[in-house]
């Protein structure tokens, strides 16, 4: 038993693996992975939530790219791993056939978005994933919702997930120290959706990043600035974050709820947020003031009008005094929104007619939260803030950025998203 215990924590230790996938012999230094190895806490790793795969062995010169699973529905791998980025390395491509494969960490992070192989090509692509746990140094727990516990960000484990028509030969893991970490703290504009047809801007910004930054995202539907202090997650974020390290900062869209007679805008918000900066800039991070995603809030005149009150205003002021960095996302998503006009900018929302997913009876109409289109024109609008603000970060965008501009955004129809299995109709806390 006790060497059993034994093997077992090394086993939840261990940051370093190198795995050859499919029936053909393993390469050297690498462990071999056929269809038929299920993901278990004991072995650490293997294919998860019933993912269904074909195994072949190619043949071939090259050992380890003459094996490779297959699919052409959704699959995901998983490993036990503890809390930091990982650096992940992987091998796609079929010797006998062309592939497309699309790549999201964990809760829908997209990380990879349609990588194309030919008939013999074998490309390597490499990313960083943050995994995350509920530990605080000194014993001390984030405070998770109900909702949250059975969250891909917040389990024991790195889950990817392989969409499209993947081929996949070969994935590499291993933990690294040198990454810039930057860290989200927002509301359900900002947090990693689990479910279709729900997502935000924070999912989809590591797609847009090479090796060289990390993308933690601690937000969380529902979540005022005072309610993401008093959850612990802003001490979660300060205990492991390193000087240099980022923390964006976006809030407004619950906060203007609060109605205490020290709740306002330019009261508690306003001092909250200085807070936030002070903390950050104690540990020697950089602080960004993000201001709130508009909501689809048309007038009568066919333009968007501002819904979220002083609180746009409240954040550029915070940051012009503190001298700090600000994205001004609720100027660019007004502009993206009036751009798309009042009717197409549904395509942007979750606005989906009854029976589009298992289970919904009703109609989806939802004037806040994105769908996977209108979160990625959003990621764009942060990305074209963080080169505005030339912030230093800039420099690790990868080579083949987007050309975008908020008031000529990308057509819902040229755009691409592989649906993930999991699907839900109910809206996410917060308006």
């Amino acid at each position: 038993m006790l060497s059993l215990m034994t093997s077992l924590s090394q086993a939840q230790e261990k940051t370093g693996y190198k795995f050859d996938f499919g029936t053909g012999k393993a390469a050297k230094g690498y462990m071999p992975v056929l269809p038929t190895d299920v993901y278990s806490k004991e072995k650490g790793y293997g294919f998860d939530f019933d993912s269904k795969v074909e195994g072949l062995d190619r043949g071939g010169k090259h050992q380890l790219s003459s094996g490779l699973v297959k699919s052409d529905q959704p699959f995901y791998f998983s490993v036990s791993v503890p809390e930091g980025n990982y650096k992940i390395s992987v091998t796609l491509g079929d010797p006998k056939e062309a592939a497309i494969t699309t790549i999201k960490a964990e809760s829908r992070r997209l990380m990879l978005e349609n990588v194309k192989t030919t008939a013999g090509q074998s490309l390597t692509k490499t990313f960083i994933v943050n995994v995350k746990d509920k530990h605080i140094a000194g014993g001390q727990l984030v405070s998770l919702k109900p909702r949250e516990l059975t969250k891909l960000d917040w389990d024991d484990k790195l889950t990817l997930e392989f969409d499209e028509h993947t081929a996949l030969q070969a994935l590499e893991i291993t933990k690294v120290e040198n990454q810039i970490t930057v860290f989200l703290a927002g509301n359900s504009t900002v947090v990693n959706q689990d479910d279709e047809p729900w997502a935000s801007w924070g999912q989809m910004i590591p797609r847009f990043f090479k090796a060289g930054v990390s993308i933690a995202n601690h937000a969380e539907s529902g979540l005022t600035l005072g309610s993401f202090l008093g959850s612990k997650r802003l001490t979660k974020v300060l205990s492991v974050m390193k000087p240099g390290d980022y923390l964006f900062i976006e809030f407004g869209h619950n906060d203007q709820k609060e109605k205490g007679p020290n709740d306002g805008a330019y009261k508690s918000y306003t001092e909250r947020l200085k807070t936030f900066i002070s903390e950050v800039k104690q540990k020697g991070g950089i602080p960004v003031v993000v201001t709130s995603t508009s909501r689809r809030s048309f007038g009568t005149d066919g333009k968007i009008v501002n819904s979220l009150g002083d609180f746009p205003d409240a954040a550029r002021k915070v940051a012009a005094e503190e001298k700090v960095a600000m994205i001004d996302l609720n100027a660019m998503t007004s502009t993206l929104f009036n751009a798309m006009g009042e009717e197409p900018s549904k395509k942007a929302f979750v606005h989906y007619p009854a029976n589009s997913y298992p289970g919904q009876d009703k109609a989806l109409a939802d004037n806040t939260h994105f769908n996977p289109y209108g979160a990625y024109e959003i990621a764009q609008c942060v990305i074209m803030g963080i080169k505005e603000q030339k912030l230093g970060i800039a420099k690790y965008l990868v080579d083949d950025l987007p050309k975008f501009d908020p008031a000529k955004p990308d057509k819902p129809a040229d755009w691409h998203w592989p649906e993930s299995p999991k699907s839900s109709v109910v809206k996410p806390d917060g308006n």
